[in-house]
This record gives structure tokens, sequence and C-alpha cells, in this order.
């Protein structure tokens, strides 16, 4: 599993650097975002992802990894979000935001590890559809909990399928890497 940590690592810093960035371009601008609106771009991600799978011809010039890392980003957004609150107006210093997405990952990146245990690195025979399947269900998961203001009865909250979502999406990632090799 050392391997997968190292991978993992990897991907995130790619991640990492581009949400870096961005908060540099545009602040943190994101933090008006109700976590319905950061579900719904989430949404738009997978669904572009998944239609990318299936459609030979493409009209814009991105491929599937910008796509599952804007998942991750967005996903790493959202669970600032549960822990800070919406905010009305870009509030964060630059600083903290990254603090506290490195915090989130941290934090998924563990789950991770107790789950690869568990599940014994089943994913690594997973195909990337398959990720990209399992992650539309998950923000199918996370509409309807939304819908029911949150309430489940149940099921696991929003903020672990946020975190299986980001993982998921580093897999794909991690997978797409292997087989480009």
């Amino acid at each position: 599993m050392s391997n997968t940590s190292q991978q993992y690592d990897k991907v995130i810093a790619v991640c990492r650097d581009l949400f870096t960035k961005k908060t540099h371009d545009y602040g943190t601008a994101w933090r008006v975002l109700r976590l319905p609106s950061l579900t719904d771009q989430i949404f738009i991600k997978a669904q572009r992802i998944r239609s990318l799978q299936e459609n030979d011809v493409r009209k814009v010039d991105e491929d599937e990894v910008s796509e599952f890392i804007g998942i991750i980003n967005y996903c790493a957004m959202a669970l600032i979000q549960m822990k800070k609150g919406i905010a009305t107006q870009p509030d964060m210093p630059a600083e903290e935001a990254i603090r506290l997405y490195n915090e989130k990952i941290a934090e998924t990146k563990a789950l991770m590890e107790n789950k690869n245990h568990d599940y014994g690195e089943a994913w690594r025979d997973m195909r990337v559809n398959s990720l990209t399947d399992l992650i539309i269900q998950k923000l199918l998961r996370v509409k309807q909990i939304e819908d029911n203001k949150g309430k489940t009865l149940v099921s696991e909250g929003i903020d672990a399928n946020y975190q299986d979502m980001i993982n998921y999406a580093v897999f794909a990632l991690i997978l797409m890497e292997e087989n480009k090799n």
C-alpha cells in the first residue's frame, strides 16, 4: 500500500497546485457557494467525464484528467464549507484555504488507507468507467440527502460521500496514469 500512498500524494500534489493557483487568481470566491451548488458543479464534471467516456467526438479540447481534478478540488471545497459554513463574501485568506484543503485531504487519505486495508485495494481491478459511475451514484445520494435537508435514517452523511468521491477520483487518475505506461 506504500505505492498507493505515494501515488495518492502525487495526484493530490497536482490538485493542490491547481487549487493554490486558482486561489491566487480568484481568491476564495467559492466561499459563497452553498453545498447544493458545489454538488451540482461536481455533478457537471462527472457527467462530462461519462460523456467523454461514451462519445468518440469531442468538441472541447479537455480530457477526463482535468475533470477528475475538478471533482477532487470541488469536493475539498465542499468539505471546507461543511466545516466553516457558507460565507456571504470571500472571507478566507488563501493561506487558511490551503491549510483547510490540506486538512480535509489528509482526513480523506486516512479514510482511504483504512478502507484499502479492509478491501485489499479492490479498486485496482476496477475500470475507470466504473469509478465514474460510482462518483455519479454518490452524487445522486448527496442530492437526495440535500433534498431531505440533511436528514438520513441509516445512511452515512454528506461528508463521507464527498470523501468517497475524492478517493474514487484519485483512484481513477492513478489507474489512468498506470494504463498510459
